[in-house]
């Protein structure tokens, strides 16, 4: 499998374990309760009566299993990142670090093209000022008075957009040689189900010992 398809086994391996995860946390799911009624206690010549509460689960029949069969994606998680990153060990450049950068790069982009945009302004604000002055009975006094608000630019429009191109077309270069790294290297990794099984397939294909399982 390329890169691409083992970045999308690990999500599917991650969702599996989880899954996993989940039905052994349950005390409900993992515990058997058994209720006995003490019939005899009321009559002594009825007997007792004891009655197993089953889990609402599927699986508490094969806890044991599914308990393997977490250890047993555990080990699958193990083997596929040393395979992918041995693969990222093999390239020019730090695929990780990159993918990082470019997210940097058009977040940063977007900022300047942002302020790019941004446009200077004249207004003015019918009655929007307060002012005090003395009448002639020398109280102070209030009055209202129109404002009027000027926005400048306060800084180098033709930088930011420099700025924002080469930062663009930085990232559009970089995708690039991301996609054909994702797409060309390839993992030394054989998956043993399909990364579209559901989890109930996978784990009856672990019960049936349709997978490879490494030790």
């Amino acid at each position: 499998m390329n890169l691409k398809e083992a970045f999308r086994f690990q999500n599917k391996l991650d969702e599996l374990v989880s899954d996993a995860e989940c039905v052994l946390s349950s005390q409900d799911n993992v515990t058997l309760t058994k209720r006995t009624y003490l019939y005899n206690k009321v009559d002594p010549k009825l007997e007792n009566e004891t009655i197993t509460v089953i889990p609402d689960t599927d699986y508490y029949r094969e806890l044991n299993h599914m308990i393997d069969f977490l250890m047993y994606l555990l080990r699958e998680k193990e083997t596929l990142c040393a395979a992918v990153n041995k693969t990222k060990r093999s390239l020019d450049f730090d695929l990780d670090g990159e993918v990082r950068l470019n997210m940097c790069r058009r977040k940063m982009a977007e900022v300047f093209r942002s302020m790019a945009r941004i446009r200077g302004s004249e207004v003015t604000e019918p009655n929007g000022g307060i002012g005090y002055r003395f009448n002639n009975e020398g109280n102070q006094i209030s009055y209202k008075c129109d404002v009027r608000r000027v926005t400048v630019i306060n800084f180098d429009r033709n930088t930011v957009r420099k700025y924002a191109s080469k930062l663009g077309l930085r990232a559009d270069d970089m995708s690039l040689e991301i996609d054909k790294c994702m797409i060309g290297c390839e993992v030394d990794y054989e998956p043993g189900f399909d990364v579209n099984d559901s989890f109930e397939e996978v784990f009856e294909k672990y019960n049936s010992k349709e997978l490879q399982v490494r030790r």
